[in-house]
């Protein structure tokens, strides 16, 4: 009985061991257990090389797009509107009527300042026939006082026939006004009174405007103390100053307006209230696209900086939170701490932290460590910020 128990103990045993001899292969499998281990694979990743060059240094600026012409039509005459000369919303050149007051007064004072010419020439006529019968007769019945009294009479009536030529000018010059005409050239707004509307000379309500729209220019607004940064810099050589300051705008919508604005004009002062110096600029706007009151933002570049570009896409902060990057060193890994200089085009301008030449890391870095064994494989960023393989050139056929 007692050997009959130890056989079957034996047994059992034997029968344990190789379940779990059988359980472990799995295991071993997966671990690579055993000393003809073969070696881990080095991870590919995606790498870009950095590159050292001069990149345009520029700021964002806020601004409002204002007229390079814009007029306030008002009446330089008193009267009732007649008419409404002009369509609104369409260009109109300078001198086109826009109104049309009620002339009736005006011509009538036309028609008596021209009498009143016609008078005076008459006057003339006379007292030139009397001035000469006193110079043919001075000595013979008409004394030397009689003759200075002739002469007078005639400067006199020459003067006279002056005031009412200046009068008829006036007066044909009044009922020009009574048509109320565009002084610029522009696109005309909508009519602020309506036919029968009695209007005065110099009111201060206006009558319409118009706005000249090509070119437009835009109000840009630089903090003070970025400005003086700035200046530091380019004094000290860190930036190489541009030669024109352009700016590229961006509109309401978030698009890129095609055309540049060009500094014509600069502040002299520090606004008290916004701590902040106004610039001017002037941009093409054919297709009238920007109007006058639009906000806008405004890229201005300032000029260069020597630096490295790095995709912001590809960074990230660490837990002291200074930015850092994957290099692929020597085969390895090597997580970089970056220092940048402002941004240009979704990339970092990186000034100290990496060297022209080196790879940096742009795909495969999910869950990479610092010192893993990696197999760098060139790649390019596309302007989606999508990464794709390079493009082989086609072959030549020989």
């Amino acid at each position: 009985m007692g050997g009959t128990g130890g056989m079957w103990r034996m047994g059992r045993a034997m029968v344990i061991g190789s379940v779990l001899t059988l359980a472990a292969l799995p295991l071993l499998a997966q671990t690579g257990g055993g000393a003809g281990q073969a070696p881990t694979k080095p991870r590919s990743v995606g790498v870009i090389t950095a590159e050292l060059q001069e990149v345009p240094r520029s700021y964002t600026l806020p601004g409002r797009a204002v007229a390079y012409e814009q007029a306030d039509i008002r009446p330089r005459m008193t009267g009732v509107i007649t008419e409404i000369l002009y369509e609104p919303g369409k260009p109109i050149t300078r001198g086109a009527p826009m109104f049309q007051l009620d002339d009736t007064s005006a011509r009538a004072d036309l028609r008596a300042a021209e009498a009143a010419v016609g008078s005076a020439r008459a006057g003339v006529t006379v007292r030139r026939s009397t001035l000469d019968r006193a110079e043919r007769l001075v000595g013979s019945g008409v004394t030397q006082a009689d003759l200075e009294t002739a002469r007078a009479e005639y400067e006199q009536a020459k003067a006279a026939l002056q005031s009412a030529e200046a009068a008829l000018d006036l007066a044909e010059i009044e009922l020009g006004w009574t048509t109320v005409t565009s002084p610029i050239d522009g696109i005309s707004g909508l009519a602020q009174v309506s036919v029968g509307d009695l209007v005065t000379a110099s009111q201060s309500d206006i009558m319409a405007t118009v706005t000249r729209l090509d070119p437009i220019e835009v109000d840009m607004f630089e903090p003070s103390a970025r400005m003086l940064q700035i200046r530091d810099e380019i004094e000290s050589g860190r930036i190489r100053a541009a030669e024109q300051l352009n700016i590229t705008l961006t509109l309401e919508n978030g698009s890129t307006y095609a055309s540049q604005g060009v500094l014509v004009a600069s502040g002299s002062e520090v606004s008290t209230t916004t701590g902040t110096v106004e610039y001017r600029f002037r941009a093409a706007n054919p297709d009238g696209r920007i109007l006058p009151g639009m906000f806008l933002r405004g890229a201005l570049e300032i000029g260069r900086i020597e630096g490295i570009l790095v995709p912001q896409m590809i960074t990230s902060r660490d837990r002291a939170g200074a930015l850092t990057v994957w290099v692929a060193e020597d085969g390895k890994a090597v997580q970089r701490r970056i220092t940048a200089d402002g941004s240009h085009q979704n990339a970092w301008v990186v000034v100290d932290g990496l060297k022209d030449g080196e790879q940096l890391i742009v795909d495969g870095t999910t869950n990479l460590r610092a010192g893993a064994e990696v197999a760098p494989v060139p790649v390019r960023i596309d302007e989606n910020g999508v990464v794709r393989d390079l493009e082989t050139a086609p072959a030549q056929s020989e």
